[in-house]
């Protein structure tokens, strides 16, 4: 196993899998001097164990490997995550196998290769990766211990150890909750709240007070206090804990 380390610390990290040192040692400093980190696994066993001891940014990974192959250590790396993964192959077969299979493969090169294009490929991918993060802790919105995820579609609350809980809730629940949550402290009408939540419903407000005393006594029994407030008059906010 090789290794360099003279980027800066805060540069992403690349795990080379290839078990030819020639080639290996070519595309550690390729990726050196385009200012990343790389380390550099002989095997698909030595690169699992890298894998989860430095947890890279990115996985440059040969599909021709001793003993096992890219493919498996791919799956691997797969279920543990959403790490980008570029396959190099020298042959067409293993391409067929990663457009037939859809594996999860974010990228593959094919030797003999470019350097150069290999570190293009690198930095594309990274940028795509990155793109994706930003988009998930949009969907992620935070008020005090309240947590609700919008792409998995839950509420989740924070105990004093770290730990996230889930919240059960209903549908319209969730989309009331989202809905203020996304702008604590802002007063909602009933007449916004059932066009945004309800939009498939003819309910009325006193439809929307029960959906929301529902909503509030679950977040009290959760810890969170009256997170829920009633405006006079004019409807509901998310008021956030002290």
């Amino acid at each position: 196993m090789s290794a360099t380390h003279d980027a800066s610390p805060s540069s992403q990290l690349v795990l080379v899998v290839e078990d030819e040192p020639a080639i290996a040692e070519i595309l550690l400093a390729y990726l050196k001097r385009d200012g990343l980190r790389a380390v550099h696994a002989l095997s698909g066993e030595e690169a699992l164990q890298m894998f989860a001891r430095i947890r890279p940014d990115l996985v440059l990974l040969d599909i021709q490997l001793p003993g096992m192959d890219g493919i498996d250590v791919l799956n691997s790396v797969r279920a543990a995550g959403e790490v980008p993964v570029i396959m190099v192959t020298a042959r067409a077969e293993d391409v067929d196998k990663l457009l037939s299979l859809r594996l999860g493969a974010d990228d593959y090169v094919v030797k003999p290769f470019s350097p150069a294009e290999v570190v293009a490929r690198v930095r594309a991918v990274l940028r795509r990766s990155a793109r994706r993060e930003e988009g998930a802790r949009k969907e992620l919105i935070r008020v005090g211990r309240l947590i609700v995820d919008m792409s998995a579609h839950c509420a989740l609350v924070e105990d004093e150890q770290g730990n996230q809980l889930p919240l059960p809730l209903t549908l319209t629940e969730f989309r009331l909750l989202a809905c203020m949550a996304r702008q604590p402290r802002q007063c909602f009408s009933r007449s916004h709240l059932i066009e945004t939540c309800l939009p498939e419903s003819d309910a009325m407000d006193r439809v929307i007070d029960s959906h929301l005393s529902k909503l509030r006594r679950k977040l009290q029994q959760a810890g969170l206090g009256d997170l829920i407030e009633t405006v006079r008059s004019i409807g509901y906010r998310l008021w956030p804990e002290a």
